[in-house]
């Protein structure tokens, strides 16, 4: 009797998830067992981050459970070490114990990590904006600045508190400022000693504009909006130096910030180093455009950690890879399930092609920017866009429902601006009690 293919999926993000569906729902009885392995029992919907870190949704609403949602797969929490394609065999770390899955078909689905740079303070100092936790903890973090700015009387320590520094004008970056900002300035209101006005926040960005993925005057207009309220907005910049909560940037500007968020770019997932596969100079899996990678036909990726032919503009530019989006990554996905059921039946993988069709932001409570289809928007529909958009490209229902019935709940009541810092330290109290 034929044994089921062995089909491995390393991640559990965009596409390890969505091929996973897609498998799970088109595979036959004991054609294939499918194997998905991720650090985190469960997929960020990272376009929501933003708003779970402000309070408008949920943090629960914006993961998908692996196992609930992939009940004919396999779940392994457990981060992925060596890939050894030559003897089929993949290194997982389980439980801080090293364990090998075997595999026939092996799908890589790692995605990327934050790109840090060698600015002395920044490992320290920085914190990236890529999972719930980093969100969850932003939020906590920074209305836990504005408790500690209220009650000191140290004009300078106050000063320190209430500055946060965002590194990166492209869309995570951008939102995560906006959205925080926009929450800190709400929570204003529950305190006598601090006005809005005491806030400093301070954009610093490399390159000449921001929001590289849309025209450039919506760039300009969101440095427009951004100034207007308040937010001091440094371009053609980069920061010296972060050590001891000192910034410095390029053109000689310095000042004190306790939050420092890292939003400079990401690189495709180190593990693929440790690897066998086939990897262009950026990190990335070299796929061909039916995602199947280079000379190694049991062997399919796609999303951030690939590099796979962008068909819409290659005529222009042979060398053109798809962006890693998340539009790319779902559509990818996608299709990726579809190749592998049909290259396990004799069948030919179709090539992955994808025109964007845009890109739209959040900028706040009732604030947005959309350049779709060759078209401008901006504002208060460009924010329903936004919103609209991505609650159709959250998977499964029940998390759509969810999204939905947070943003009723905070449209109808106050929004909640409690800082729980003793998440992030839960056993502060206890190893204090120990001591006493």
């Amino acid at each position: 009797m034929k044994q089921p293919t062995r089909i491995l999926i390393l991640g559990g993000g965009y596409v390890g998830l969505y091929t996973a569906l897609g498998l799970q729902r088109k595979l036959r009885l004991n054609e294939a067992s499918v194997t998905v392995v991720d650090p985190q029992p469960h997929m960020t919907y990272q376009s929501f981050l933003p708003e779970a870190a402000a309070g408008s949704i949920e943090p629960r609403s914006v993961v998908v459970p692996l196992r609930p949602t992939l009940r004919r797969c396999h779940i392994v929490s457990g981060r992925v070490e060596k890939i050894e394609h030559a003897r089929r065999m993949v290194t997982v770390n389980v439980a801080g114990r090293p364990q090998q899955i075997g595999y026939d078909v092996l799908v890589v689905a790692l995605g990327s990590v934050a790109r840090l740079l060698p600015v002395p303070g920044l490992a320290e100092r920085g914190i990236s904006f890529k999972t719930i936790g980093e969100a969850i903890y932003l939020r906590n973090h920074v209305l836990s600045r504005l408790d500690l700015a209220a009650g000191t009387l140290d004009p300078q320590l106050r000063k320190r508190l209430l500055t946060f520094t965002f590194v990166g004008g492209g869309f995570a970056g951008i939102e995560s400022l906006a959205e925080l900002e926009d929450m800190a300035r709400y929570a204003c209101r529950y305190y006598e000693n601090i006005e809005a006005e005491d806030l400093r926040w301070v954009l610093v960005e490399a390159a000449g504009r921001i929001l590289p993925e849309v025209r450039e005057s919506l760039g300009v207009w969101t440095v427009e909006q951004l100034e207007g309220r308040g937010i001091e907005v440094y371009l053609s910049t980069t920061v010296k130096t972060f050590e001891g909560g000192h910034v410095v940037l390029s053109d000689g500007t310095e000042f004190d910030s306790d939050t420092v968020v890292w939003n400079a770019g990401v690189k495709a997932n180190p593990v693929l180093a440790n690897s066998d596969l086939p990897i262009d100079s950026r990190g990335r899996v070299t796929c061909t455009a039916s995602m199947r990678v280079v000379d190694l036909p049991e062997v399919w990726s796609a999303g951030d950690c690939a590099a796979v032919p962008d068909l819409s503009r290659t005529a222009e530019d042979p060398t053109a890879t798809c962006t890693p989006n998340a539009q790319h990554a779902v559509r990818e996905a996608r299709l990726l399930a579809k190749n592998i059921m049909a290259a396990m039946r004799g069948g030919t993988p179709k090539d992955y092609y994808h025109k964007s069709v845009g890109s739209v932001a959040s900028l706040g409570i009732h604030t947005g920017v959309a350049d779709t289809f060759g078209v401008k928007v901006k504002g208060y529909p460009a924010w329903l866009m936004h919103r609209a958009y991505h609650v159709s490209r959250m998977p499964t229902f029940n998390r759509k429902i969810r999204i939905l019935l947070d943003w009723l709940v905070a449209g109808v009541f106050r929004r909640e601006v409690v800082a729980l810092g003793q998440i992030n330290d839960p056993k502060a109290e206890f190893d204090m009690a120990a001591r006493s």
